[in-house]
């Protein structure tokens, strides 16, 4: 199904949509996309070469020469790997290019999938590491230095997944002391790549919950929230939290159809 996606490649189809909670690379915000998850989030570039797969088919008998379409195909197949690594190092505060920092995206994310993490409030709270944190003898550290603040279960995350954490914060410290930028540098740079504040799904239910009743200030609070996602507005802290439990799996707060 290519509706979705203009020849720009931009997304125009607002239907089954959603933000992500934890960090959750097979998740499908479509309940019609549930038991197959063709478009779960870590599918997405798969589904944008299939889409431009079948551009270039219905294109084909136009030019009638593959070659030009499978050189656009493979360049945006490479294109994106070296795009996402680019992306993920700014998340990370990292300005140098290193070889071994594709190891160090991989190996988060693969820590990220073993207790459910708020993506949001994980690398926004991230700049808050400092260079001169120790690493031990063994290459981690001793605490989780405030990371778990994300996790939506820290009571419950075990000591392998523990030892896997200290570990990558350690390799991470010794990663940013390699950096020209000190801590106060890192830190604002992060703070413009990483929004404090997105649109989460329980949050427009609530709106769309009092607008029905004809309320509407919940919706003029949203609306300013959003024109500065990135500043810190601490009157509005009360935004940055995880995602409620009682939301985890309400109608309109977790998954949608394509007839909602």
């Amino acid at each position: 199904n290519t509706d979705n996606m203009s020849i720009l490649g931009l997304t125009i189809d607002y239907g089954p949509y959603g933000w992500l909670e934890g960090y959750d690379a097979g998740w499908t915000p479509n309940t019609t996309d549930a038991q197959n998850k063709r478009y779960r989030f870590g599918n997405q570039p798969n589904i944008g070469v299939w889409n431009l797969l079948q551009l270039a088919n219905a294109l084909f008998p136009l030019v009638e020469d593959p070659k030009p379409f499978e050189a656009i195909l493979g360049a945006y197949q490479s294109g994106f790997d070296v795009d996402y690594l680019i992306m993920m190092r700014s998340k990370l505060g990292l300005k140098l290019e290193i070889e071994s920092d594709d190891r160090l995206i991989s190996s988060l994310e693969e820590n990220l999938h073993l207790t459910e993490t708020d993506m949001t409030i994980f690398f926004r709270n991230l700049n808050k590491i400092k260079r001169s944190s120790i690493v031990n003898e063994e290459g981690g550290v001793e605490s989780l230095m405030g990371i778990d603040e994300a996790f939506y279960t820290p009571n419950d995350i075990n000591k392998e997944t523990l030892k896997l954490w200290k570990d990558w914060l350690g390799v991470y410290i010794s990663r940013i002391n390699k950096e020209k930028t000190n801590d106060n540098e890192r830190y604002e740079f992060m703070n413009t790549i990483n929004p404090k504040y997105v649109f989460r799904n329980y949050m427009a239910q609530l709106a769309i919950n009092d607008a029905d009743k004809g309320d509407y200030k919940m919706i003029d609070e949203l609306y300013l929230l959003f024109k500065k996602p990135y500043d810190e507005q601490p009157e509005n802290e009360k935004w940055f939290v995880k995602r409620p439990e009682w939301a985890r799996h309400k109608i309109g707060c977790s998954m949608l159809s394509c007839s909602s």
